[in-house]
């Protein structure tokens, strides 16, 4: 039953995972078509001042940190990372406290 339990789980994590993934190149196309746009839209009515740097920059750190996220690439901005690091507390002080109890 628990192994019923485990891959659904597995299988609910992949699929999570892979919507993530296609919502970041979503978000991707959309800032390339969109910046594309902006670039002309600069270039046509004041090439002497290209403003639309300032869009890809805003944007594309946006989007950096999206692709960071999805990918796991630091680990402090994996949406997992808390809960990891609460299991890991919380299995530190369990050995801690059976350590101690032996000892008594």
């Amino acid at each position: 039953m628990e192994k019923d339990f485990i891959e659904a789980e597995r299988f609910y994590q992949a699929k999570k995972k892979v919507k993530e993934i296609r919502e970041f190149y979503e978000h991707l196309a959309v800032f390339i078509l969109v910046n594309i746009i902006v670039i002309a839209v600069n270039l046509i009515t004041s090439p002497e001042y290209l403003w639309f740097v300032w869009c890809v920059l805003g944007w594309g750190v946006g989007v950096v940190i999206h692709g960071l996220t999805v990918f796991d690439i630091p680990p402090f901005f994996s949406k997992d990372w808390e809960e990891k690091k609460i299991k890991e507390i919380l299995e530190k002080e369990r050995t801690s406290k059976s350590k101690n109890n032996y000892g008594n």
